[in-house]
């Protein structure tokens, strides 16, 4: 196993490299401003999409027989599934409860 030897790591140059927060912050604005939010939100929507595509691919479903199961339709789900729409809550507990998960809510740190 090769270690790194610390004693020769130039930690000034190391600290001028971007973080990739820099490079969001070029692409999509800074945190705060509409295009960064814009972002931000589809990003999450994509990520809970992602979330829900691998749960039904574990229970062994179909888009189809999910939305059956939550009285939608299959390009519903696929939509849900690719980010392109944010499913109510409502909805998404439907969803979650067909796939025989649970929904928990905890408070966070802003």
């Amino acid at each position: 196993m090769n270690t790194i030897d610390r004693t020769k790591l130039n930690l000034e140059k190391i600290r001028k490299y971007p973080t990739f927060n820099d490079h969001l912050d070029e692409k999509y604005g800074k945190v705060g401003t509409a295009s960064r939010e814009k972002f931000t939100k589809e990003a999450q929507a994509y990520y809970n999409g992602q979330l829900i595509e691998e749960a039904r691919k574990n229970a062994h479903l179909t888009q189809e027989e999910l939305a059956n199961r939550v009285g939608s339709n299959k390009s519903y789900i696929s939509r849900v599934e690719n980010g392109k729409t944010e499913p109510r809550v409502s909805t998404f507990y439907r969803i979650a409860a067909a796939l025989g998960l649970s929904v928990e809510l905890n408070p966070f740190k802003v």
